[in-house]
Formats: structure tokens, sequence, C-alpha cells
């Protein structure tokens, strides 16, 4: 059961809801350029406004708390979207390279048994050894720190050995994942 407090606390937010969600909706659209997050990232200023609201409703200027939270929570969509982007763009970014007559069952034993490890071991497995990337730009791709890529790495081959049953899992991984079975050309690892 809810207070007068209470309630009048609802009253009013519900009325700044109204007058206001479509102004921050639009002011989160131009922020973003993204029409289809404009109104869930409007509702989520709103729900951030709501449980603050004796804050904002306290504030000198409530509308504006309530854009800043708008522009806070875009800025935040826009560096994710930029650090995503980085990351496809990271992956990307080395070409395609092919083995001439790749070893068919040792391909299959390879991804096998990369399916059978947990995927941050198996992520970082994969950039590291397949892709040739450094600790620091695997770190960069999957969002976590150089420690952590250096011990899932660690972890992850050891784990390959042991199911592959070779002390040469990081030479037939290579091999394996930069094989393209069915393509002609390309470069022997």
């Amino acid at each position: 059961m809810g207070t007068v407090v209470d309630d009048a606390a609802s009253v009013e937010f519900h009325a700044f809801f109204e007058r206001h969600h479509a102004e921050l909706a639009r002011l989160a659209h131009l922020l973003t350029g993204e029409a289809d997050a404009a109104d869930d990232l409007a509702a989520d200023a709103l729900l951030a406004l709501w449980h603050r609201w004796d804050r904002v409703r306290a504030a000198d200027h409530p509308v504006a708390y309530a854009r800043g939270v708008v522009a806070n929570l875009a800025r935040t969509r826009i560096r994710s979207a930029v650090r995503e982007r980085r990351r496809i763009a990271l992956f990307w970014s080395h070409r395609e390279e092919r083995t001439e007559n790749p070893d068919v069952a040792g391909v299959v034993d390879v991804r096998e048994a990369l399916r059978r490890l947990p995927f941050r071991k198996r992520a970082c497995v994969v950039l590291r050894h397949a892709f040739d990337l450094s600790e620091k730009d695997t770190a960069l791709a999957l969002g976590v720190s150089v420690g952590t890529v250096k011990s899932q790495t660690s972890k992850g081959m050891a784990e390959l050995q042991r199911l592959l049953g070779s002390r040469e899992a990081p030479q037939r991984m290579r091999a394996a994942l930069a094989a393209r079975t069915g393509e002609a050309g390309g470069k022997d690892r």
C-alpha cells in the first residue's frame, strides 16, 4: 500500500514522463543517429530518473537533469558501438590465409576440440594462435585484460593438448584453422 508521498511522487513522475518522453526520445535520436534505439534510450533514462526521482524533482531544472541522463546514456551507447566496430575491424583485418592440401582429419579434430572449450578460452586461443593477434590486440577484441588473455590462452592450450593428445597443438591448430577445405591457393603456415 503506497503512502501519500509515494502516490504524489508517482503522479508527479507520470506527468513528467508524459510531458518529456517524446522530447527525450528525439534528443536520443539526434545524439545517436539511431531512430530504433531512441525510444529505448529515453525509456532507460526515464527509468533511471524514476529511481532518483527525489533528487530529480529537487533539482532546479529537472528537464535539464533528464537531458543530461539521456546524453550520458547516448555517449555510453556510442562508445560501445565504437568499441564493437573496432573489435570487428580487428577480427577481420587479417587477410584470410589458406593452406593447400590441408590435413582434413586434423582440421576436424582441432575444430571438435575447440568446440569443447568454454567460449573465452576458445576465443583467446583462436585469436592468439589462428589469427596471430598479440595479447594486447586479443584483449582489446574481447574486452578483457591482457592478464585474462594470458591465463585463458594458457589454460585453453593445455586443455587442447590434453584433448588432442599432442604437444604440437599450437602448430596443428594454426594449420587446421588456416585451412579452407575445397579452396585452392593461399599460404602454408
